[in-house]
């Protein structure tokens, strides 16, 4: 596990990725575990049909996945996203959209990762299950 808190992995998120700003999305825990991070529920997220947009669900996992890469590695800005599948299981309510994820493997090149969202106080009722793979930079 690398020193890098929670605050300084949101950040770094912040600071290059310029949507996660948009969406104010917020690491709320890093540890050995994994990650939890949260979009709060903006109605600007909210597509026809009431439910928050796939393009937000998919943006929240991706960085989350992101997150934990950093939180084990530390400052890799430059490991990017070489797969992301999503099965969308279930309309997020409307409140806040969380997401955990954690590490199924990490090797030299590349971190698999899994990510659980759901809609927050609705732990067990996952809105999307994510499986994703990271490249890492040599």
């Amino acid at each position: 596990m690398t020193t890098l808190t929670a605050e300084q992995v949101q950040a770094l998120i912040r600071q290059g990725v310029p949507l996660a700003e948009d969406l104010d999305l917020c690491i709320d825990r890093l540890d050995a575990h994994g990650v939890l991070a949260r979009v709060p529920f903006q109605a600007k997220l909210v597509r026809p049909g009431g439910t928050i947009s796939g393009p937000t669900i998919m943006a929240l996992a991706d960085t989350a996945m992101y997150a934990v890469v950093l939180s084990r590695l530390g400052r890799v800005e430059m490991a990017v996203t070489a797969n992301l599948n999503i099965n969308f299981l279930a309309k997020p309510r409307p409140v806040a959209l969380m997401a955990e994820a954690r590490i199924l493997r990490l090797g030299r090149r590349q971190a698999v990762c899994e990510v659980s969202l759901y809609s927050l106080g609705n732990e067990d009722e996952l809105v999307a299950h994510v499986t994703g793979t990271y490249a890492l930079p040599l």
